[in-house]
C-alpha cells in the first residue's frame, strides 16, 4: 500500500485506511459508465431488427442517452454536493442497474428508448459522484497521483473494452446481454461502497438547489448536444439545426447571468473561473473531439474495408486501451509530483496528434501492424498521459462543498465533447466522401472499388481536423495552465481539516 507524505502535520486526520479498497468500486462503477458509451453501438443493429427500429429512429438509442447523460451532469453533481457523495453513488448506481435490466429486457422501440433515457439519467448522478468522491478520499499529492492515474486509465481505455465486450456477446450470446452485463457491476459496487467508502466530514453544500440554474443548464446543453446529433442527419444549415443552437446559446448565456446573481448557484462561476482548472475543461473537451471521432471511423474502416467482424475490431482496439494504461499509469502518475501539470497535458497531447497524423494516410489496402498499430499506441500514450493531471487538476484546490458540481464539469466537457466529435467529424467525412465520389464517378470502371476509396478518403479528411483539434488542446495547455510543479508537503487549514499544498491552485474566495 502506498505511503503517506511524512510532513503530515500535527493534529491532521489520518488518511482513510480503506481508501484503496474505495479506490477498487470507485473505478469499478466508472468502467461501467465508460463501458455503455460504446457497447450498444455494437449491439444497435441486432436490436434494431429484433425490436423493429427504423432507420430513422435507430439513433435515438444513442441520443436518448446522450441527452439525459449530459443535459443533467451538472444537476447530478449538484445533487452529489447536498445529499453526500457516497448516498447520490451509491442511488446512482441502483438507478443505473435498473434502468440496464429494463433495457435489456426491452420488447418494443419505446421501452428501449425509455430505459436509455433513464440509464443517462442515473449517469448524471453517479459519474460525478464517483470522480468528487476520489478527489475527497485522496489528498496526499503521491497518492493523488497513483489514484487519478488508475481512474483516467479506466476513462480513456473503457470505450475500447466496451467495443471487444460488445463484440463477444453479441456475437456469441445475444444484444441483451450488452444491458444485462451492468448489473453485476452495478451491483458489485454499490454493496461495496455501502461498506467500504467513508465520505470525510463536513464536505456537503447544503444551501438550496438552484431550481433556475437546473432548468437553464438542462435545456441549454439538451439543445447543444441535440444540435450536433441534428447537423449530422440535416446538415448545419438547416432550420432546425441552427435553431437549436441559437436556443442553447441563449439558454446558457442566461444561465451564466443567473448563476452570477443568486445565493446559492447551481455552478458557481468560481469553479470555472479560476485559469487553470477551465484550462482542463476547456483544452479535455477539444480533445474527446478527436478521439470519439477517431474510434467513430476506425469502427467503420475495420469493419467496412477491412471486413473484420466485431469481435476482432474490438480487439484491434487493444494496442489503442494499452497505450492509455500505460501513458496514465506509468507516465502520467509517476511524473505528476516531478513536473508541471502543462509539462504532461501539452506534450500528451501533441504525441496523441502525431498518432493521429498517422492515421490521416490512411487507405483500403493499409497494413493493421504498419499503420494502424503505431498510430494507436501514439494516440494511447498521448491522451493516457495527459488525461491522468487533467483529471487531478479539475478537482483540485477546490472547495469540498463544491467538489461534486466541479466532478461535474470534467463529465460535461468530456460528454458535450463526444456528442460534438461524433457529429462535426461525421458530417466533415461524410462531406469529404461525396467530393470524392462527384469528382472520380466519371472515369470509374468499379463502382464498390470506388465508393471504398471515397469512404477512406472521408475518414481521412476529418481524422486532418482531429490533428488540428489537438495542437489546439495542447496550446491552451501550456497557455492556461500556469500552475507549478506539485509540491507534496501536507498541511493543517485553520479548521483542522487536511488541506495540501498541491499544485498552488489558489481557492477562489466567496
Amino acid at each position: 500500500m502506498p505511503k503517506t507524505s511524512e510532513s503530515r502535520a500535527v493534529g491532521t486526520p489520518l488518511p482513510d485506511p480503506r481508501r484503496w479498497k474505495a479506490l477498487i468500486f470507485i473505478a469499478l462503477a466508472q468502467l461501467m459508465v465508460v463501458l455503455d458509451a460504446t457497447i450498444v453501438n455494437i449491439a444497435l443493429p441486432s436490436a434494431q431488427q429484433d425490436l423493429g427500429i427504423s432507420d430513422a429512429n435507430r439513433q435515438w438509442v444513442i441520443t436518448a442517452y446522450a441527452l439525459a447523460f449530459g443535459g443533467l451532469l451538472l444537476f447530478g453533481g449538484r445533487i452529489a454536493d447536498l445529499w453526500g457523495r457516497k448516498r447520490t453513488f451509491v442511488v446512482g448506481l441502483i438507478g443505473f442497474a435498473a434502468a440496464s435490466a429494463l433495457g435489456g429486457a426491452a420488447a418494443n422501440e419505446a421501452m428501449m428508448l425509455g430505459s436509455r433515457a433513464l440509464q443517462g439519467a442515473f449517469g448524471a448522478l453517479l459519474a460525478p459522484a464517483a470522480l468528487s468522491l476520489l478527489a475527497v478520499t485522496f489528498t496526499d499529492v503521491r497518492e493523488r497521483a497513483k489514484a487519478f492515474g488508475i481512474y483516467g486509465a479506466i476513462a480513456g481505455g473503457g470505450g475500447a473494452v466496451g467495443l471487444i465486450l460488445g463484440g463477444f456477446l453479441t456475437e456469441y450470446l445475444n444484444w441483451r446481454w450488452t444491458f444485462f452485463v451492468n448489473i453485476p457491476f452495478a451491483v458489485v459496487a454499490a454493496i461495496g461502497a455501502y461498506f467500504v467508502i467513508r465520505e470525510p466530514a463536513g464536505g456537503r453544500n447544503r444551501s438550496p438547489l438552484d431550481i433556475p440554474g437546473v432548468v437553464l443548464s438542462t435545456l441549454g446543453l439538451v439543445s447543444l448536444v441535440y444540435g450536433f446529433t441534428r447537423a449530422e442527419s440535416d446538415g448545419w444549415a438547416s432550420g432546425v439545426t441552427i435553431g437549436l443552437f441559437v436556443a442553447s446559446a441563449v439558454l446558457l448565456a442566461s444561465f451564466v447571468l443567473v448563476e452570477s446573481k443568486v445565493k446559492s448557484p447551481l455552478l458557481p462561476l468560481r469553479v470555472l473561473l479560476e485559469r487553470n482548472r477551465g484550462g482542463v475543461y476547456l483544452s479535455l473537451g477539444l480533445a474527446v473531439i478527436a478521439m470519439f471521432g477517431l474510434f467513430l471511423f476506425l469502427t467503420y474502416y475495420l469493419q467496412i474495408v477491412k471486413g473484420f467482424s466485431p469481435v476482432k475490431t474490438g480487439f484491434a482496439f487493444l494496442p489503442m486501451m494499452a497505450g492509455m494504461i500505460t501513458g496514465s499509469t506509468q507516465i502520467g502518475a509517476r511524473l505528476m509530483t516531478r513536473v508541471a501539470p502543462r509539462w504532461l497535458m501539452g506534450p500528451g497531447f501533441l504525441v496523441a496528434a502525431v498518432g493521429m497524423l498517422l492515421l490521416t494516410q490512411l487507405e483500403i489496402g493499409s497494413s493493421y501492424a504498419g499503420l494502424i498499430l503505431p498510430g494507436q499506441l501514439l494516440l494511447g500514450l498521448g491522451m493516457g498521459t495527459a488525461f491522468m493531471p487533467a483529471m487531478s487538476m479539475a478537482t483540485h484546490g477546490i472547495e469540498p462543498r463544491d467538489a461534486g458540481v466541479a466532478s461535474a464539469m470534467v463529465n460535461t466537457s468530456q460528454q458535450v465533447g463526444g456528442a460534438i466529435g461524433t457529429a462535426l467529424l461525421n458530417t466533415i467525412a461524410a462531406s469529404a466522401t461525396t467530393a470524392y465520389l462527384v469528382d472520380n464517378a466519371a472515369g470509374a470502371t468499379n463502382a464498390q472499388l470506388l465508393q471504398a476509396q471515397a469512404m477512406v478518403h472521408g475518414y481521412a479528411s476529418a481524422i486532418w481536423w482531429a490533428v488540428g483539434i489537438l495542437v489546439v488542446s495542447a496550446t491552451i495547455a501550456f497557455t492556461l495552465i500556469t500552475t507549478g510543479r506539485p509540491n507534496t508537503t501536507v498541511v493543517a487549514s485553520s479548521d483542522g481539516e487536511s488541506v495540501e499544498d498541491e499544485l498552488k491552485i489558489p481557492v477562489i474566495a466567496h
